[in-house]
């Protein structure tokens, strides 16, 4: 395990085989179920860089538990504990007991609201994701409806935005209609909720996955990490905007030259609080 000032990098639980390390999670077979473990790791264009931010895993998972709860009624989803007594100590407060399942091979983003690589695509073809928009939209323009725009899962490296009928061929058409319609439901469902406490959602990426047969909520759901979210009281479209989200640590790296690739530049002290900050922030507003 490796811990910096208050923050975990890296974790590996003796007797448990790892199955994976992600970006953000490490994930543990403990046979009939899974332990998905969220470190502080932070990765900014598909890069981890090199600073873990305190307090990152605690957010991520107490808001993916929060937002598992509140959509049940929705979709199902893969949650079944996160303070199980098969959790290890060195693991408890950033982890969940989840199901095991199949995941699909595409990430299921919804944008409701037109930034970051669907700003760049409108403005080279008034399109997301092959989807047509009205034209005079500006950065951060709220969208007429929240559309459903696909990409693919990768590893390392770049997610790239792909079109529903290549989703489709991935996934298989009932599966692919599924999950949009799914996505879409959840979306426009927390949208609301968050509304109201002061925070925007422009868009947010979800993960589902089957079993036997049945599609289900997996990964983790409307964090500050797979989400932008912004206060809503200083929301002004033509520009980007303030956030609780990683976007300041974005902002940051887009100052530097840097071509994106690892390693990952390290980070001021003063952008590694206040991102730990903006993180506390988003929870504390969503789950008061």
């Amino acid at each position: 395990m490796t811990v910096m000032a208050n923050t975990i990098s890296q974790i590996d639980l003796p007797g448990i085989p790892k199955l994976k390390s992600g970006k953000v999670r490490e994930v543990f077979d403990l046979g009939d179920a899974l332990l998905f473990v969220a470190t502080d790791r932070l990765s900014a264009f598909d890069v981890i860089l090199p600073d873990p931010i305190p307090e990152k895993g605690r957010v991520l998972t107490a808001c993916s538990e929060f937002w598992f709860g509140k959509t049940k009624h929705l979709v199902d989803n893969h949650f079944i504990s996160s303070d199980s007594p098969r959790i290890p100590a060195a693991a408890r407060g950033r982890s969940m007991l989840v199901r095991k399942c199949k995941p699909l091979a595409i990430e299921c983003v919804v944008r409701g609201y037109l930034a970051g690589s669907g700003w760049k695509e409108y403005r080279e073809s008034q399109t997301v994701c092959g989807i047509k928009l009205p034209a005079g939209l500006k950065e951060s323009s709220e969208l007429p409806e929240p559309i459903f725009t696909p990409a693919t899962k990768a590893e390392s490296g770049h997610d790239i935005n792909i079109d529903f009928a290549k989703a489709a061929e991935i996934t298989g058409p009932t599966i692919a209609a599924q999950a949009r319609d799914y996505a879409l439901a959840i979306y426009k469902f927390a949208r609301e909720y968050a509304r109201q406490r002061g925070i925007i959602i422009a868009d947010t990426k979800f993960e589902f996955g089957t079993i036997d047969g049945k599609l289900i909520l997996i990964d983790e759901a409307l964090t500050p990490d797979s989400s932008r979210f912004w206060p809503a009281d200083q929301y002004k479209p033509g520009g980007p905007q303030p956030s609780f989200d990683k976007q300041f640590v974005r902002d940051y790296l887009e100052t530097l030259t840097w071509d994106k690739k690892p390693p990952g530049p390290k980070l001021p002290a003063e952008v590694i609080r206040k991102t730990s900050e903006k993180y506390l922030e988003a929870l504390a507003r969503l789950t008061k």
